[in-house]
């Protein structure tokens, strides 16, 4: 049996970054907050919270310094802390920083914003809210409609299209294609790729392995949106395609039916978690 990992399979920068930053804020103090799940993966929230760190679901219930996950929060949250001088560690990936830059300059400018990605995402909710009222967030091309309806009836003749930093670049280009062909001449266009590079290459190579392996394993959180998105691409290359979180989750029985084997894993995936399952299966 052979066994192919990606090459860009687990942590990328900005979860790196957001945990390693969560282990050294504990190491000074013990009173530390994270205001939301600082990563969607449980494993890596139960080794935090073996190490003391508590997770809060409004800055109100703040007891201490308070971690802003690598998601990012909404403007008025911040405000709300300096407010009412709540100490904050700001780990927001760079990569949401700039996403929510860009959406606050183009709203000043007067543009209307399409946003592709999920509705209930943190991280689009607190881009949305650099948007002031002229954002419509599109799941899926069908959601293209509705949103060139709000568009109209608010008259603004400019449009950004831009997207959530993990979301699907082939839906993103389906997307922006079809804006070009149905929007109306008179309304200026604007499209800026926002998706991290990592997040483009974890999915161009997901694209390579499923469709070059008999058996393709995705490893990560249930609730993580990248996670999620490689098991789509996955699944339509390589029928034989699984999305765990855990080795456990392992049908070793039907694994050994295969002779070759690929894994990849989202990018708040532990490098810990990965190296179980390779050990599983070998």
């Amino acid at each position: 049996m052979e066994i192919i990992v990606g090459k860009t399979a687990g942590f990328c920068y900005g979860v790196k970054r957001a945990v390693e930053g969560a282990i050294k804020e504990l190491d000074k103090d013990s009173n530390i907050d994270c205001l939301g799940e600082i990563v969607h993966n449980k494993q890596v929230i139960k080794e935090l919270e073996s190490k003391g760190l508590k997770f809060i679901e409004k800055i109100e219930d703040s007891s201490g310094t308070t971690i802003i996950r690598a998601h990012g929060v909404t403007e008025e949250i911040y405000q709300f802390a300096k407010k009412n001088q709540i100490k904050i560690k700001d780990y927001t990936c760079p990569n949401v920083l700039k996403i929510h830059k860009i959406a606050e300059e183009y709203y000043q400018k007067g543009y209307y914003i399409f946003l592709c990605g999920s509705k209930n995402h943190p991280e689009n909710i607190g881009t949305v809210s650099y948007c002031g009222n002229n954002c419509s967030i599109l799941e899926k091309q069908e959601d293209l409609k509705q949103a060139i309806e709000e568009l109209e009836k608010k008259g603004i003749k400019k449009l950004l299209l831009i997207a959530q930093t993990t979301y699907s670049l082939q839906k993103f280009n389906e997307i922006k294609n079809e804006i070009q062909k149905i929007i109306p001449k008179d309304i200026e266009v604007v499209v800026k790729n926002t998706i991290c590079k990592a997040t483009e290459l974890r999915q161009i190579e997901t694209e390579e392995l499923s469709k070059n392996v008999d058996y393709m394993i995705i490893i990560g959180g249930k609730n993580s949106s990248n996670t999620k998105k490689l098991y789509e691409i996955a699944i339509k290359n390589c029928r034989n395609s699984i999305c765990i979180e855990t080795k456990e989750e392992l049908n070793i029985d039907e694994i050994k039916k295969h002779k070759k084997i690929g894994i990849m894993a989202g990018a708040s995936t532990p490098e810990n978690s990965i190296l179980e399952v390779i050990n599983a299966i070998s």
